[in-house]
């Protein structure tokens, strides 16, 4: 077998220490490692809210922190055309999809396409979703 491709997926907005703990222990675990960007309009559709940070900007932080080795733009909800583009071995997610039915669908697709899902430890102190909230808060209190 050639080398270990890892595939770490995400929205990658206001980047923030969660997001380099999962590149980091994302590298740790492959040869190759591609970071999956998700595109706005798929951020859009799967979590309700347009990011912050445009894609290419996001593209370019992921890029030039120096952990990944490519980068990936996810145009679509479907893994499969991921996995179809880039090829990966291991595909990394935060444990806080684990025990979901979207974690358990992802576990059964990756499967059957010969993937090991790999869980990190999510970074519940940090998120994209709760600087948003704090960010809020701050700005209302400013108006």
């Amino acid at each position: 077998m050639g080398p270990v491709i890892g595939y770490v997926p995400g929205v990658y907005d206001l980047f923030h220490v969660g997001h380099l703990n999962m590149l980091r222990q994302a590298r740790e675990r492959c040869d190759v490692l591609v970071a999956g960007v998700v595109a706005d309009e798929v951020c859009e559709a799967t979590k309700g809210i347009r990011p912050t940070v445009p894609l290419g900007e996001r593209i370019e932080i992921v890029d030039a922190i120096g952990i990944v080795d490519a980068t990936y733009v996810e145009a679509t909800t479907d893994k499969t055309d991921s996995w179809r583009d880039v090829g990966f071995h291991r595909l990394f997610k935060g444990d806080d999809w684990r025990n979901t039915a979207k974690g358990r669908a992802l576990e059964t697709l990756m499967g059957g396409l010969g993937v090991e899902l790999v869980y990190f430890p999510y970074t519940m102190q940090t998120s994209s979703t709760a600087l948003r909230r704090a960010l809020a808060v701050r700005t209302e209190q400013v108006s």
